[in-house]
């Protein structure tokens, strides 16, 4: 049995679209059953699990979607957990997937899978699109060269979660963090190529910067007292400040995206990304901020 856990805050829609993917699983219905944590919302969406037969809703009080998944993973039993982001669409063939690789894949391992853009495939793609469809949700690069795997496309067995302990709070990235945890009590990342979800492009520059200012704030919690911590930071910053010219080369040869305007616009909205990320980075070297989430 698995069970899919699904933190929501102030997302009723994306959390009908959601559903209805998980509806439409080629995995037979009796072998997942699906939880859903509301973490707070203005209004909880009592309507759309109505809509869908056997999902069950909890409420979290305490902030961030760390929390959250936890609440969801001790309410249940099933052997094998996994976590998918109330935003986001799974493939069809996504609890199979996680079904198959866990088969055969030696114990103590966590998977993670691939997050695309909802409607990559097509062109012309809006600016935001383009850029998100080479540089958003990169779980390959995150698993095999840093070694832990987003939480918004993630499985493992309960026992191995249980060894390694609960998701942090919404003070740090709780993925990163769980990943440490993860490798130091020896445990493995996979990437497994198909297990896809989907997730809609960002609809703004604005939105694109407002989810890097609280990851520049998680990265900055993590980092707050570790040795000589400022004078990396500032060096990290300037990394950060000439790296589009690289990033470039990234979304000219990348296979996520098509089309010479679609990589014109990506480059684009990378240039004022990157800008927007070393300016905030140098800014709250003295004082940190309040993180949120879906606020």
């Amino acid at each position: 049995m698995i069970s899919v856990i699904i933190p929501h805050l102030n997302q009723a829609d994306q959390l009908e679209a959601c559903l209805c993917s998980l509806d439409a699983q080629s995995l037979p219905r009796q072998l997942f059953n699906i939880v859903v944590v509301d973490n707070g919302s203005t209004a909880p969406p009592v309507d759309v699990i109505a809509r869908h037969e056997g999902v069950r809703l909890l409420h979290e009080p305490r902030p961030g979607p760390g929390p959250a998944r936890n609440t969801g993973a001790a309410a249940v039993r099933s052997e094998i957990l996994a976590f998918i982001d109330a935003d986001c669409r799974a493939h069809p063939d996504w609890l199979r997937s996680i079904h198959q690789a866990l088969e055969a894949y030696p114990r103590g391992t966590i998977l993670g899978g691939d997050v695309r853009i909802w409607g990559s495939d097509q062109r012309p793609l809006n600016a935001i699109a383009a850029y998100e469809s080479v540089f958003a949700y990169r779980f390959k690069l995150y698993i095999e060269q840093h070694g832990y795997a987003g939480t918004g496309n993630m499985a493992m067995f309960r026992r191995d979660f249980e060894a390694v302990g609960p998701f942090a709070g919404i003070e740090v990235a709780e993925d990163m963090d769980w990943g440490r945890a993860a490798r130091a009590a020896g445990f493995t990342f996979r990437y497994v190529e198909d297990m896809i979800v989907f997730h809609p492009a960002r609809r703004s520059l604005q939105e694109l910067y407002q989810k890097w200012d609280r990851q520049i704030v998680h990265y900055r919690n993590m980092a707050d007292g570790k040795p000589r911590w400022r004078l990396r930071w500032i060096a990290q910053a300037l990394v950060v400040f000439v790296s589009p010219a690289p990033g470039a080369i990234t979304v000219l040869t990348s296979d996520r995206i098509k089309g010479v305007a679609n990589r014109l616009k990506a480059i684009a909205v990378l240039c004022a990304v990157r800008m927007h990320r070393a300016t905030t980075m140098l800014s709250v070297i003295r004082k940190g901020r309040t993180v949120s989430w879906n606020r």
